[in-house]
């Protein structure tokens, strides 16, 4: 058993002798970066069976076991050794080749370094910084089956740092997620769609300012290839994260453009007919901010009277009497349409 909280000190035994002294973290993460970068050795078997109990040994002093929690130290310890050299970069890159369960050891490893307290943060936040090349690696990992969860978590956690959602933010690497959204494999898709909501709500003045900055691209992009898809899983992800990004008032310019547009209104006033009642809810929670928007474009007004006896009838069958909320905004959107008048 390894002992957390003795890292590097001789272990008693039952019998009360010492046992044989235990590796400190950063012995571990040293021979551990010494194995990788010997990767192509002739005895590569027992190299693998090395690396893999390395990993684990990695994870057991940054989570702790059953009998005992991480030290705070070793911890620290750990992470500024595998951050002072390119342990990091020598592990990612080092994936495929490991045995499943090691794979799932070292994912939680990059996963756990990712999210230690400050300034342990700092540390793997710089690092990244200057190695904005391995999130690459990270977002392209999705075009392997074997390897997209094992990336895709990775990159979710490497997002807690803001200057990784910036560079991620960018149109180049949205494209990719875009593409990996669709992706044929159910789990892939939603690990992707997953990612895609973590991006776009968790650093919001970053993702602000960027939305602000490529509107016309990401939301062309969005959708042509999210709103519109022909499969449910994706519009019904698209319009949720959609609601989540517009109605957060960090975005309120964002939203206030997105409302004027009459394309978006089209859009949405089609997805309040979708098949899906989860899709339909959704795009209420969206269409409602057209309605509500005190400076709507002649345009957006005459799609709305125009169409008003059809989107009142439509709102009156959405009956969901088990929340308030819903209904109450659903009386003062109807009671939108109804005042609405066309001007001359």
């Amino acid at each position: 058993m390894l002992c957390l909280s003795t890292i590097g000190k001789p272990c008693l035994s039952t019998t009360g002798k010492p046992t044989k002294k235990l590796r400190t973290p950063a012995e571990v993460v040293h021979k551990t970066r010494s194995l990788l970068y010997s990767k192509n050795s002739l005895n590569l078997t027992a190299q693998m069976t090395e690396l893999s109990s390395l990993v684990r040994e990695l994870k057991l002093i940054l989570y702790g076991d059953d009998d005992s929690e991480p030290s705070e130290e070793a911890c620290a310890q750990l992470t500024q050794e595998f951050f002072r050299e390119d342990t990091l970069r020598l592990l990612v890159i080092f994936l495929p080749k490991l045995n499943l369960e090691a794979r799932k050891d070292a994912t939680q490893v990059v996963a756990s370094l990712q999210r230690q307290p400050l300034p342990s943060r700092f540390q793997a936040s710089r690092y990244l910084e200057a190695n904005l090349d391995l999130v690459d690696i990270l977002i392209s990992g999705y075009e392997d089956p074997q390897l997209a969860l094992h990336y895709g978590r990775m990159l979710k956690e490497c997002l807690r740092h803001q200057i990784v959602a910036g560079y991620v933010l960018e149109p180049s690497q949205l494209k990719k997620l875009f593409d990996y959204i669709q992706h044929p494999s159910f789990d892939i898709a939603a690990d992707a769609a997953d990612t895609f909501k973590d991006l776009l709500t968790r650093h919001k003045s970053t993702v602000s300012e960027s939305l602000s900055k490529n509107y016309c691209w990401f939301f062309t992009e969005f959708n042509e290839r999210l709103m519109k898809s022909e499969n449910y899983i994706t519009r019904r992800q698209a319009v949720k994260v959609l609601g989540c990004v517009l109605l957060d008032r960090s975005n309120s310019n964002v939203m206030t453009r997105y409302v004027n547009s009459k394309d978006n209104l089209i859009i949405l006033m089609n997805l309040l007919r979708d098949p899906s009642r989860s899709i339909q809810i959704d795009a209420f929670h969206v269409f409602k901010l057209f309605v509500a928007n005190k400076n709507k474009p002649p345009e957006i007004v005459s799609i709305l009277v125009t169409n008003r006896s059809k989107l009142i009838r439509l709102l009156g069958a959405f009956v969901y009497t088990d929340d308030e909320v819903f209904e109450t905004d659903k009386d003062q959107v109807v009671d939108g349409l109804t005042v609405l008048e066309l001007e001359d």
